[in-house]
């Protein structure tokens, strides 16, 4: 994965896009070690995946134009559906991710903050979908989860203008949950995957397959997922062992995950 470094500790992985000189611009190859790195998050069961950039200017700065530049319809097609296969790989997965956005993120950068749980964002991170200056529309789902995400009439004005956003404005739009000092960002990205980390594993995975379910069905099918997903978690050792430390007033063990 020449892309992308994969680091381990405290069952958190970090996923740094390691494309500094071209301000880790996506092309094939690094998608192609992103997918590898997601699934070797899902092999080593990790507990919570945060995804940053090197560098600190940019989170990613988008997808490559030179790459795309004289790229046949047949290879857009063929480039939009390995962005979207991976981000959509990291969206599903039951692990929950977050996004430390550190500089720029435009165009397929904006896409890949936008397939993680959960977004930070450093004061000097900027958001667009500037792809229409380009000629082209989003390609890694950014006409569908940016309205998901702050509603239709704000993403068309996105999308349609290739407005830039700066990090107050897209937490106040609800595009980030917080935003923070640039030499701090790591440190907030990480003690929040800390604290995800140390819950119950597997009530975690099953809480994100809820909320994911849940989203794209009616109110009646989606509680219908979440009764399964709450009875998944019975009949472990982590829902035992925790309702047995409550009930008897003490600290529970650390969670093992069955």
């Amino acid at each position: 994965m020449g892309n992308v470094t994969f680091e381990l500790a405290d069952h958190i992985a970090t996923l740094t896009i390691d494309r500094e000189r071209a301000l880790n611009a996506l092309n094939r190859e690094l998608l192609a070690d992103l997918g590898a790195a997601i699934e070797l998050a899902r092999a080593e069961r990790v507990r919570c995946i945060v995804v940053t950039g090197a560098g600190t200017r940019a989170f990613v700065a988008g997808a490559d134009v030179g790459q795309m530049a004289t790229m046949t319809r047949r290879e857009a097609a063929a480039f939009s559906e390995l962005g979207n296969r991976v981000f959509r790989t990291l969206e599903r997965l039951p692990i929950p991710s977050i996004a430390a956005v550190n500089g720029y993120a435009l165009g397929g950068g904006c896409e890949l903050a936008m397939s993680c749980d959960i977004r930070l964002a450093s004061t000097r991170a900027v958001f667009a979908q500037p792809e229409v200056g380009l000629g082209i529309t989003p390609g890694f789902g950014g006409t569908q989860r940016l309205a998901r995400l702050v509603g239709a009439g704000i993403a068309k004005e996105l999308l349609f203008s290739g407005r830039r956003i700066d990090a107050a404005r897209a937490r106040e739009i609800g595009l980030v949950n917080d935003v923070v000092e640039p030499e701090a960002l790591m440190d907030a990205a990480l003690g929040l995957a800390r604290e995800i980390a140390a819950q119950a594993p597997i009530a975690v995975r099953a809480t994100k397959e809820a909320l994911t379910l849940g989203q794209h069905v009616d109110l009646d099918t989606a509680l219908g997922v979440e009764v399964a997903q709450f009875a998944s978690c019975f009949e472990t050792n982590d829902q035992r062992g925790a309702m047995a430390a409550f009930v008897e007033k003490r600290t529970p063990a650390p969670f093992e995950d069955n």
